[in-house]
């Protein structure tokens, strides 16, 4: 058997542990990376530019893309065990905390990582929401006038979550990547027209609006407030630390995976920071002070409005997608525990075959049912109970930035490197993790805020 596997091994058909075989490069992996990150985020970096200012608000921004430069090649030298080229592979974040850093620890980070997967969940909700809102929307301006009286309530929420129903009952990954590639065209679609739409305002306003300053507010309080959702928003649209490995471990080796893994991340880096820069730049330059907190649906564009139509089009399809991708991970996890929890339940474990016609049998699972309707039922109840997009955004950001892109990889890489206590190294690692979670304390402290004010309010 270990000269057959050997064999394997060299002809090419088979990985290093016997699975089948890696084909990746940087350029695949760096697509990987920004098809993940350029998504909803991208929409509200106008508004956060604005609060910040033209000097702070670029700056944040190239502040953010240096982070993740410091911090994913962190992590990328962690998907290997003991040594970064050649030990035992951690196929997912997980598995790199459950190695390095031990059972606690591994509780702790998947305690965060799925609140964010659940929290990425209702916020694509309430954005979703608001397209099919600001479609309508368009329309109604266009017909009858800017100042018409154009409103729609928040029943969409319900479609939305009643068609997530429906792809819920994907089975897993494996089987939704139709549903991804879609996902990935409408994110570039949609992304691409509000850099379009921007820059050809800017161009017909004939001057750039907006001030050093940002937007002013009556209070210091309350700029300091402003100032720390935007920090949040920001935050929200860089890291991909949650999918980086599970992305690594898609590439071929030799060279080593930690090395391609570097050179995507500085491709992805360069591309995505260029591509915010000039979305939250040119929506800025475009609106200044009025720039609004979802530069697609906050209506300072209203022609031509079939291409508001179609961006916000391309923005639904994509979080139908979405969804999906942040819930999988969820799903699966349910179906693994409470599979190893009650192993003789026929509940938990059977399968049975359900005929439709013109449709080929499909095979249902009554915990997957159950299992994924409350858990579909229950972020549309959170959307609907706090409908707003820049806070909930801003939240997430704050609450997943340091602990997921900086912490538990900073942690990692100690030990992985074998890194001394108070050497120069540590010293530095520290401070940096630090720093970042003091930022991301006070952009937590500002969305909270946020959040409550806009309920209260």
């Amino acid at each position: 058997m270990a000269v057959q596997h050997s064999l394997q091994v060299i002809d090419g058909r088979c990985d290093d542990d016997g699975s089948p075989p890696r084909t990746g490069t940087a350029w695949t992996c760096a697509a990987h990376i920004i098809t993940a990150v350029i998504g909803s985020g991208v929409l509200s970096l106008a508004w956060g530019v604005a609060q910040l200012g033209w000097v702070a608000g670029p700056a944040c921004m190239l502040c953010f893309a240096l982070v993740t430069y410091v911090s994913a090649p962190l992590l990328s030298d962690c998907y290997r065990c003991q040594d970064a080229e050649k030990g035992p592979r951690n196929r997912s974040y997980m598995d790199a905390v459950r190695f390095y850093l031990g059972k606690k620890q591994t509780w702790a980070c998947g305690s965060l990582q799925y609140l964010s997967l659940y929290g990425c969940s209702v916020a694509y909700i309430i954005t979703t929401a608001t397209s099919i809102r600001a479609i309508l929307k368009a329309n109604c301006y266009h017909a009858h006038g800017h100042d018409a009286p154009c409103s729609f309530d928040g029943s969409y929420m319900l479609m939305f979550g009643g068609v997530q129903l429906l792809l819920s009952s994907i089975p897993d990954f494996h089987d939704m990547a139709w549903l991804s590639v879609l996902a990935a065209v409408m994110s570039f679609s949609y992304a691409f027209i509000g850099l379009g739409l921007g820059l050809s305002n800017t161009i017909s306003n004939g001057v750039i609006k907006g001030s050093i300053t940002g937007v002013p507010m009556k209070t210091p309080l309350a700029k300091v407030w402003r100032v720390s959702q935007a920090i949040g928003d920001i935050a929200f649209a860089y890291p991909y630390s949650l999918i980086l490995l599970e992305i690594q471990d898609t590439l071929k080796s030799p060279p080593a995976e930690n090395k391609t893994m570097k050179k995507a991340s500085i491709i992805s880096i360069l591309v995505t920071t260029f591509f915010y820069l000039c979305c939250g730049c040119f929506g800025y330059a475009a609106f200044g002070n009025d720039a609004p907190g979802n530069l697609l649906t906050g209506f300072g564009f209203y022609e031509p409005y079939w291409l508001i139509d179609f961006a916000n089009a391309c923005i639904i399809l994509h979080l139908l997608g979405g969804y999906q991708v942040y819930s999988q991970p969820i799903y699966q996890f349910a179906d693994r525990y409470f599979a190893e929890r009650y192993p003789g339940s026929g509940f938990v474990n059977d399968f049975h075959t359900v005929k439709v016609p013109l449709l080929p049998p499909y095979r249902v699972n009554l915990l997957r049912v159950c299992f994924r309707t409350a858990y579909v039922a229950s972020t549309t109840a959170v959307a609907l109970f706090f409908p707003y997009f820049n806070e909930i955004l801003a939240l997430l950001g704050a609450l997943n930035f340091w602990p997921l892109a900086i912490y538990f990889p900073v942690e990692m890489y100690f030990i992985q490197r074998k890194v001394p206590r108070w050497s120069t190294r540590w010293l530095v690692l520290q401070g940096f993790s630090t720093v970042c979670l003091l930022v991301s304390a006070f952009a937590l402290v500002g969305s909270i805020q946020g959040v409550i004010s806009q309920k209260l309010g």
